[in-house]
């Protein structure tokens, strides 16, 4: 009784807190009514194609007219790892995906099409120049590292660690005032040649006050931690949960991933369950359906999905032929969407086009991130949903079953087993 009843008031806080935080003049995309749209803008290999930061400069009037506002860029630093998430030098921006230069390049061509370049913010874990942790660029003491730490030495260390450990690296303590010092310093020279916002990686790893800390003195545009934990389908509640949670311990202050989302809809659309989408109160069942102005939805991401043209991590890939009935989903529900780059510019023109519709549709009719949904059906084969915007409505179907809204719509776009209606 208890832990329901904490879940209700969690939900009741997420619905207070929308209805509260009522848009302002300079709002950011947080405060609810977001019209925002997000491109991860890298894969895992990446950085096999040199400079990446040509790539994203080279396509930047591409991404603009997609539709994308926002675009999450990968570890902007030097790093042990070809992918950046073993950071080194922090301060040193010369990295596998291009020099420095490259990069303020890409930066500004962006900013250029009025697009806000997010930064991958890696620190939970860092590795030392020439040894285990002997940090430079910006220097650190020993102390910097977690007192449980792998780490065998006898200098000092700091403090047990707030999260999670990971092995591949020195687990940082940000207990540590000239720890965080060091990271907001770095973070605001980040702002300071174009990056507008964060993408928090591993944040499991780390008590989430400390982003909340770090968002208060960089004031970013926009902020999304990746709390990636393990998903019970039959009992989803607990999850989305853990993402409240986390959100709360920011104060607010950063949005999350929405892997609670990913699970049921890649589940539904792989096995005829889309009954798996409603939760018991009638709202969407992934974190959308308690908190949707800060929880970030996706279908792949470097991790879970594939790279170009093949491997990758793909350790929870959404199912390929099943990709645009995924998108159909995410890009006309509330939550702020994020578009995978490889589904976007590597799966060919009917797919890119297919993304770029649902995106214009969703823009047309000003679905945002705190939109009403009422769902109609979800059932086996089955899932529909009509959602409310600034300047009209979507209806959209997914699965074998047929079904349309009744009334005077006009069907937008379709394909194998999804469609969307507008009004």
């Amino acid at each position: 009784m208890l832990k329901q009843l904490k879940k209700t008031l969690v939900a009741l806080t997420g619905f207070l807190a929308l209805v509260l935080m009522a848009p302002v003049a300079g709002a950011g995309p947080l405060d609810g009514n977001s019209s925002d749209v997000l491109l991860q803008g890298f894969h895992w290999y990446s950085y096999q194609t040199y400079p990446w930061w040509g790539v994203i400069q080279s396509n930047a009037v591409n991404i603009k007219n997609a539709g994308f506002t926002m675009v999450w860029l990968p570890p902007p630093s030097d790093a042990a790892s070809n992918e950046g998430y073993l950071p080194r030098r922090l301060q040193v921006l010369d990295s596998k995906y291009g020099t420095a230069t490259d990069l303020r390049n890409a930066l500004t061509a962006l900013n250029g099409q009025n697009v806000k370049p997010i930064a991958d913010i890696v620190i939970n874990h860092r590795v030392g120049t020439t040894n285990w942790a002997d940090f430079t660029e910006p220097t650190w003491n020993s102390d910097s590292v977690c007192s449980n730490d792998e780490w065998v030495t006898s200098l000092p260390k700091g403090n047990a660690d707030t999260g999670d450990g990971y092995s591949a690296a020195r687990d940082i303590d940000h207990t540590k005032q000239y720890v965080q010092d060091s990271i907001v310093s770095w973070m605001n020279s980040l702002k300071s040649i174009g990056y507008a916002g964060w993408r928090y990686d591993y944040v499991k790893g780390y008590s989430g006050t400390y982003v909340g800390t770090y968002n208060t003195r960089t004031t970013p545009y926009f902020s999304v931690g990746e709390l990636w934990t393990d998903l019970d389908l039959n009992n989803p509640n607990p999850h989305r949960q853990l993402l409240m949670n986390w959100i709360d311990a920011t104060g607010g202050k950063s949005a999350a991933f929405d892997f609670t989302t990913k699970g049921l809809l890649q589940q539904a659309v792989q096995t005829g369950e889309f009954w798996r989408l409603k939760d018991s109160a009638g709202a969407p069942a992934g974190a959308i359906g308690w908190w949707a102005a800060k929880s970030v939805t996706f279908i792949d991401n470097h991790d879970t999905g594939p790279s170009y043209p093949s491997g990758g991590q793909n350790h929870w890939p959404f199912p390929g032929d099943k990709v645009l009935q995924g998108y159909a989903y995410i890009l006309t529900h509330p939550g702020i969407p994020s578009v995978y780059w490889v589904h976007y510019f590597d799966w060919g023109t009917a797919t890119q086009n297919a993304i770029k519709t649902l995106i214009s549709i969703r823009k047309a009719k000003g679905i945002t991130s705190t939109s009403a949904v009422s769902i109609q059906v979800a059932e086996a084969n089955r899932y529909a949903a009509i959602i409310t915007g600034t300047a009209g409505k979507v209806a959209v179907k997914l699965g074998s079953s047929s079904w349309s809204p009744s009334g005077t719509w006009t069907l937008a776009t379709s394909g194998t087993n999804y469609a969307v209606w507008t009004q």
